[in-house]
């Protein structure tokens, strides 16, 4: 399963000629290379923020994720025998085995994704995804 995204970033000319000058002298392999290492480097340094955000997220009724979540049997069986509805919200990718479609359509209120879901079109279709 393909876990990349490509996205497409406008530069002026002076910010590139300088990227592709340390790619020439050898500290990146490439302009993916570089923009790579610097939103880490943005990313680490923000990382408070996505860790609170996290917490603060999970102290509601939400089945809360940042990055990849797949969707288990396991848990659709845990609300479905506490008799409480999930609701699935989060950041990046979403992953739902066909096979549970029944489980899913039972047992999950809502689902909201800022990315991508990996599903059938049954779920897409009564999740308006």
């Amino acid at each position: 399963m393909e876990t990349n995204e490509k996205v497409s970033v406008n530069m002026n000319i002076a910010t590139l000629s300088q990227i592709d000058l340390l790619i020439d002298k050898g500290y990146y392999s490439n302009r993916s290379d570089f923009i790579n290492q610097a939103v880490r480097q943005v990313l680490d340094g923000k990382k408070s923020i996505v860790e609170e955000e996290g917490r603060q997220q999970k102290n509601l009724d939400f089945s809360w994720f940042i990055g990849i979540m797949s969707l288990d049997r396991g848990e659709l069986l845990k609300a479905k025998e506490k008799g409480v509805k999930i609701n699935i919200k989060g950041y990046g990718l979403l992953c739902i085995d066909e096979k549970l479609d029944g489980l899913v359509i039972e047992n999950v209120e809502s689902i909201s994704v800022r990315g991508k879901v990996k599903c059938s079109d049954k779920i897409k279709k009564h999740f308006g995804i």
